[in-house]
């Protein structure tokens, strides 16, 4: 697999965190980050003989999975778990594994009325999938020191919508504010909790998806008033105690939140691919854009397509590049790798304006 990292070039882990921070590098990353927006499909499950549901218990099959993305999909990192469901399980629902093809789900809330938030389990990071999900971040630390390991943690509200009833938690955000606070304040604390877990055993940075957490669901007053305070809570505690960077993924059209998106306190923000990334630069100034090749198009489409449509991301100015969201088990591997090819070629083609810029 052509990585890019010969020759005295940065290694992946190099370039993410430096892209991150915003410092000089050879060429834009190509990641898929875990969670909601994991890289493993039948291809890369057959390519290293290792499956769902299995490896969602299990730190080892978990490790070889992940491993498997990157070393025969191209993606330049490691990231883990493989669903949103790990914390909601935790704190008490219950959830079906799924299939080969298919995600774990919750398929019973851990509580039916706000009055019962006291019935919430406590997260235990020494227990069930959120130990598996530490322990594989060890393996993988050892296996590939070279790649940027990503812990993957589900948005608060997206979690809160996990373990109630989800038309309970909006209707509280409008009429119960009291109880719609309680509940996303407890899921913060545990998910900070998850989060810092995953950091110490060795990953490098945050990821945190909150698909139920978009301004078309819940309007930009609410995400002010409940998704800003509690994810920056959760960003800023990774930040201080592990100078952890952190992406933040929003689904939908962000144009709805308005001036709201720019004070997300995560580096990045990762967008949908109906977003235009000129115009996310232009909401959030500082942040930096990752995105937004579409899901569909990875399914459906052919390597040339893909290749094609990354290279416009490239072009217009997307910093990470990287699915639009979560992507289908069936898409074909020889198109995830066509991101890949994208990166290397951009990269290429910015180093070659650069040495002709010199010689001029």
């Amino acid at each position: 697999m052509e990585s890019g990292d010969a020759g005295g070039l940065l290694n992946q882990r190099e370039r993410l965190i430096k892209v991150l921070r915003k410092e000089q590098t050879d060429r834009k990353p190509f990641i898929c980050p875990g969670g909601m927006m994991t890289m493993i499909t039948t291809d890369v499950m057959e390519s290293s003989g290792c499956f769902w549901p299995e490896a969602h218990g299990s730190a080892e099959k978990m490790a070889i999975l992940t491993l498997a993305a990157h070393r025969f999909a191209g993606v330049e990192n490691l990231g883990v778990p493989f669903c949103m469901t790990v914390e909601a399980e935790a704190m008490g629902a219950k959830v079906d594994l799924g299939t080969r093809e298919s995600e774990p789900k919750v398929i019973s809330y851990a509580v039916n009325t706000l009055e019962e938030l006291d019935k919430l389990v406590p997260l235990d990071v020494n227990k069930g999938r959120a130990k598996v999900c530490t322990d594989a971040i060890r393996i993988l630390k050892g296996k590939a020191p070279e790649a940027p390991i990503i812990a993957n943690v589900t948005g608060p509200i997206s979690l809160a919508t996990s373990l109630i009833d989800p038309l309970i938690y909006y209707r509280a955000i409008k009429k119960k504010k009291a109880a719609a606070h309680r509940l996303t304040h407890t899921v913060t604390e545990n998910l900070i909790t998850f989060g810092r877990a995953m950091l110490h055993a060795g990953a490098d940075l945050i990821c945190i998806a909150d698909p139920s957490a978009t301004g078309e669901i819940i309007g930009r007053k609410a995400f002010e008033e409940f998704v800003l305070p509690s994810m920056n809570r959760m960003i800023d505690r990774f930040r201080s105690e592990f100078n952890a960077p952190s992406i933040v993924h929003i689904c939908g059209n962000v144009r709805t939140l308005g001036s709201a998106l720019a004070g997300i306190a995560s580096e990045a923000i990762s967008v949908d691919s109906m977003v235009s990334i000129a115009l996310l630069k232009q909401m959030t100034g500082q942040h930096i854009a990752m995105g937004n090749v579409s899901t569909y198009l990875l399914a459906q489409g052919n390597a040339d397509a893909v290749l094609k449509s990354a290279m416009a991301c490239l072009t217009r100015g997307v910093d990470i590049l990287a699915p639009a969201c979560g992507i289908s088990p069936k898409t074909p591997l020889k198109n995830v790798r066509s991101l890949l090819q994208a990166a290397l070629q951009m990269g290429r083609r910015n180093l070659r304006a650069d040495e002709s810029g010199n010689r001029d």
